[in-house]
């Protein structure tokens, strides 16, 4: 210590010998400009200023490049490097302003303190029961990904050395280009996956699993390299660095664990998580970063050992990651970008040397991933395709990639050159990888050529299968008491139902704690205790098939919203369904009204109407039953169908009849007609007149049909209005709104529906539209079926493709 302090004392009586007189630390508040300061002079509204720049480049760019598929990551290393000396810095006067050299420090700091929870969130993502359970083949394709690139990378520091490197030193030199160019980075590489849908399919599972094993191997072989770039000249300083970091993990192993999982034992399903927990967890997580930082092998390496001990099973991880993986991935992590971008000066690569460096390094890169993860996809009896697209997907960077590259240019061990050279190649990789990883994996289609995919049909006894989708816990007693309803009691196999939790994809680390557990048969799966909400859901539906002896199959489908349809879509026709039954985008608020939840839910809506393989139901849930489940011994409900004709009248009237089997339905069916003196007089139906005909036809000959199976059904009443106006419609369906559900068809046939005011709601059609408007006095729930017509899509018109939210654009 004394010689330490002998040390700094002579370098501070040098500085002052030599002139060279260290400035003044900048104060953290201004006085305010009408007192003459410039709040550009203080640490406080500069840091604000940076902040605010870094999240409007950084958001606008991943704006921007959303339509082509590329992870936030790509946006932000991009938005680092146009704020850096390499674009807008070029400008002295801008680079001085907002990001002066006596700022950097703070910028650092915060930006450093953002990738140690961010690392620590990244631990947690990591599951080590999963690693022990990989099998031998990922085994050896995540050692063969490691190994081919890690030699490369040593062979290519040579070429570097000689040329652009010259003077650093060497051992840290090698090891650092070896973990470079071998590292996958295992969040870019999840989000990649779910953004491609590739996560439940066996190429998703080994690249995920491939770059778990990745990733751990990168970080031991990182923590060699920091050990290894100190500046101390005795052998046994990174000896002793590599051997206090191992003593670091087992004491953390030991201690650290057993009190991680006393905490997750202590946090139970449905329960709020502790306080005290959570911040005693939150400074453990500050403090391992201390220990790691004084041993030598940075701060984050502390971190990123507590999030592996976390306990992946119960609340505890997730009530975690929710408490601050947005402070930490929205606001503190882009700094670091920015602090990358500074030191990052593209214009240091000049020449056509240094570009053909750039070459070099990126195919030697892109060649060690992608050869070596091929090879040993082929050895491992993996057919080509999938092992072209594994090695497509391990070669992804990112952000670990950027981690390494700064700590080498922290070390003296990378210059400017060489640090922009790699920043590009990860830049590069990572951006290739989503459109080749599209143009390789050829997805095998397959369409179900199922003969039921409608509930109208000439069997009636056949097996009904229906696809419930819900947005949450709250939807589940209302989806219950509907499926009740629709059982019948004739055979206890004569209906099926998948009910399908709908929940959004994002950037957030919560979104991979959702797909961890990925059951491996189908797109859409079933997670298992990552949130107390999905518990509610496995009891209430497992409580209901005790009662009800109906098997109800839940699942959970995790996209993004502007995709989820095909989830959807593809679920329904591999579950062979008749139809999809879907939550409305508004639910009941406790004065009775019904308010939008969000609105991304009514174009997920929209497109499963246009794009599904069945036919389709939307309900809008007035509390049909109350807030629990009804049982079969006391339903009681009395359900309206209003028929004016057509394809999806005729399927809300066959729902209505199946519903009708229940002892504890009534059923009423009111037909619309017109007078006949009045006929095409109230409003002109732009219709072929052969379509008209086979309509009416359709109509007549399925209610003649529908009235001899229920003449002697006391619970079924049938009536016929006839009416002369729209104002005479609504007044008589105004007249039987003292109903418990309404059964209407989207685009019913006749004059008389197209005559009504047109609904704000347009997949709602006419009828629907008025059922659940505001004006129309009723507690009634409401269900609006399409009939599937052959693929035949349903148009909307114009009104609402300018209004969806990504411009009406589809991803079919």
């Amino acid at each position: 210590m004394l010689l330490f302090l002998q040390k700094k004392l002579g370098e501070m009586v040098s500085n002052t010998t030599s002139g060279n007189v260290c400035s003044a630390p900048m104060k953290s508040t201004s006085n305010g400009v009408f007192q003459g300061d410039n709040p550009l002079d203080y640490a406080l509204p500069l840091a604000i200023l940076q902040i605010c720049i870094v999240l409007l480049v950084t958001r606008g760019l991943a704006y921007l490049l959303k339509p082509l598929r590329q992870p936030r990551v790509i946006a932000e290393i991009i938005g680092g490097i146009l704020l850096g000396p390499s674009a807008l810095g070029r400008n002295k006067s801008y680079l001085h302003a907002v990001f002066p050299p006596k700022s950097l420090p703070v910028l650092d700091t915060l930006a450093n303190l953002g990738l140690i929870f961010f690392l620590f969130l990244a631990g947690i993502e990591l599951d080590p029961k999963s690693l022990r359970k990989t099998g031998g083949r990922v085994l050896a394709i995540a050692v063969a990904g490691i190994s081919l690139p890690f030699a490369l990378g040593v062979g290519s520091s040579f070429v570097l050395r000689a040329t652009v490197a010259k003077g650093v030193n060497t051992s840290a030199f090698l090891v650092f280009m070896g973990v470079a160019l071998s590292i996958t980075a295992f969040p870019v590489l999840a989000r990649i996956l779910a953004e491609l849908k590739l996560l439940t399919t066996s190429v998703g599972r080994m690249a995920m699993s491939a770059a778990a094993i990745n990733d751990v191997a990168a970080w031991i072989l990182l923590a060699l390299a920091v050990a290894l770039s100190g500046s101390s000249q005795s052998p046994f300083v990174p000896l002793w660095v590599f051997l206090c970091g191992f003593g670091f993990v087992v004491c953390s192993v030991l201690i650290v664990l057993p009190i991680f999982k006393w905490m997750a034992q202590q946090c139970h399903e449905g329960e709020p998580v502790d306080e005290l927990y959570i911040c005693a967890t939150l400074a453990a997580v500050l403090a391992a970063g201390f220990v790691t930082d004084a041993i030598g092998i940075h701060a984050m390496f502390g971190a990123f050992v507590f999030g592996i001990l976390v306990p992946k099973d119960g609340p505890f991880a997730g009530a975690l990651v929710e408490k601050i993986e947005d402070l930490v991935s929205g606001l503190l992590l882009p700094l670091y970008f920015v602090s990358s971008g500074l030191k990052t000066n593209i214009a240091t690569i000049q020449g056509l040397q240094s570009w053909g460096l750039l070459v070099f390094v990126t195919f030697t890169a892109c060649f060690g991933k992608i050869v070596g993860t091929i090879i040993a996809s082929l050895l491992c009896k993996v057919p080509f395709n999938e092992a072209l697209v594994l090695g497509f997907l391990m070669n992804s960077k990112g952000l670990v990639e950027l981690i390494v590259l700064n700590i080498g240019k922290d070390r003296k061990v990378l210059n400017d050159q060489t640090f922009a050279i790699m920043v590009l190649m990860a830049l590069i990789t990572t951006f290739m990888t989503t459109p080749l990883v599209m143009a390789a994996y050829k997805r095998k289609e397959r369409k179900s050529d199922y003969k039921y995919r409608t509930i109208e049909r000439k069997n009636a006894e056949s097996q009904l299968r229906i696809l419930a989708c819900f947005h949450g816990s709250r939807n589940i007693p209302s989806v219950i008491n509907l499926i009740e309803t629709s059982r019948g009691i004739k055979k206890h196999d004569a209906l099926c139902v998948y009910a399908m939790h709908l929940k959004e994809f994002s950037e957030r680390s919560s979104s991979i704690l959702m797909v961890q557990k990925a059951r491996e048969n189908g797109l859409p799966f079933w997670n298992d205790g990552q949130h107390g909400d999905s518990v509610h859901v496995t009891v209430a539906f497992e409580a209901y098939h005790k009662l009800s002896q109906v098997r109800v199959r839940p699942m959970v489908a995790i996209s993004s919203m502007a995709n989820i349809h095909e989830d959807i879509c593809a679920t329904a026709d591999r579950k062979r369904a008749a139809v999809i039954i879907l939550p409305f985008h508004k639910q009941l608020s406790l004065d009775g009204s019904l308010d939008i939840i969000r609105n991304d839910f009514r174009y997920v809506n929209k497109r499963v109407i246009e794009h599904a393989p069945c036919s389709v139901g939307i309900f809008v849930d007035r509390g049909l039953g109350g807030s629990c489940h009804v049982s079969a011994s006391s339903v009681s409900y009395c359900i309206t169908v209003l028929f004016f004709g057509g394809g999806d009248d005729r399927e809300a009237l066959a729902y209505g009849v199946r519903m009708a089997e229940h002892p504890g339905i009534r059923l009423v069916v009111i037909r619309f007609l017109v007078e006949p003196n009045i006929v095409g007089e109230i409003t002109r139906v732009d219709v072929g007149e052969s379509s008209s005909t086979n309509s009416n036809s359709a109509d007549q000959e399925f209610l003649e049909e529908f009235k001899l199976k229920t003449t002697s059904d006391d619970s079924v009443t049938y009536e016929e209005k006839t009416v002369k106006d729209a104002a005479e419609t609504v007044a008589t369906i105004r007249e039987v709104n003292c109903c418990n559900l309404f059964l209407v068809g989207i685009k019913p046939a006749g004059e008389l529906a197209c005559a009504l005011e047109r609904s704000e709601c347009l997949e709602l059609g006419p009828v629907g539209g008025l059922l659940a408007s505001q004006d129309f006095p009723t507690t009634a729930s409401v269900l609006v079926m399409q009939q599937y017509h052959n693929g035949v899509p349903t148009n909307f018109g114009p009104e609402m493709e300018e209004h969806s939210p990504d411009g009406g654009t589809e991803s079919a």
